[in-house]
């Protein structure tokens, strides 16, 4: 069963575990379950997806309930009036705050607009060699990305050397190997945390928080990462 957040006549979210595709994906042929499909069977009752998660991102996830929502749930993130907040744990230790304002080249080549903003959570370091480091350092970061791009947040993040913990392929290789051998964790770390936008019809302020999903508590614990 599907964890539901929030529930009424016109729209759903779900906590969206992670490794659940939203819909069915040519290019995730192994795949066989969906968060769409789980959902639709779960109420008995079709929904539409208003916007997407990459498949190895946790958390909040909201769905329409009927076909005119879904038009006007899709409008109000394509007019960037819907306020996302993640969660990530990241490789080293971040700047307190910061914004990264980096052109991304979509498939065909064209470059779009990116921007995501960041604060830092904790940090915290571990007696683990990493490279020519006697230790490990790791940032709890809260992300909130003004644009929507394919991947923003994993590829923003790599690109400050910064990147996420288990993000394959914009990670680092070895700190993903490192976690694989040592805690049996491959799970990538980055959580959909809030959502908040105005509602379509009531046009009352709409806040929907996901817990963090079991795995991200795990690395949480390891490395004592908690807010401060």
């Amino acid at each position: 069963m599907l964890d539901i957040l929030y529930e009424d006549q016109d729209l759903i979210a779900i906590n969206k575990p992670h490794g659940l595709l939203v819909h069915r994906s040519a290019i995730a042929a192994d795949a066989s379950e969906f968060a769409l499909q789980l959902l639709r069977d779960q109420l008995q009752q079709t929904v539409y997806p208003a916007h997407r998660l990459d498949r190895k991102t946790g958390g909040v996830l909201l769905f329409s309930r009927n076909k005119e929502m879904d038009s006007l749930s899709q409008q109000l993130f394509a007019d960037k009036k819907v306020t996302k907040i993640y969660w990530t744990i990241v490789r080293g230790y971040t700047d307190d705050s910061g914004s990264i304002d980096y052109p991304l080249r979509k498939e065909n080549g064209t470059l779009q607009d990116a921007v995501t903003h960041y604060r830092t959570l904790s940090r915290s370091e571990i007696a683990i060699p990493s490279g020519k480091y006697a230790t490990s350092r790791y940032s709890l970061v809260e992300v909130k990305p003004e644009t929507g791009r394919m991947h923003q947040i994993r590829k923003h993040m790599a690109h400050i050397f910064h990147p996420i913990l288990a993000d394959r392929p914009y990670g680092c290789n070895k700190q993903n190997k490192l976690w694989k051998e040592q805690f049996a964790m491959d799970t990538m770390m980055l959580h959909a945390a809030t959502l908040i936008f105005e509602h379509p019809r009531s046009q009352q302020t709409v806040t929907i928080q996901a817990p963090l999903l079991p795995e991200f508590i795990r690395v949480q614990k390891i490395l004592g990462l908690f807010c401060i």
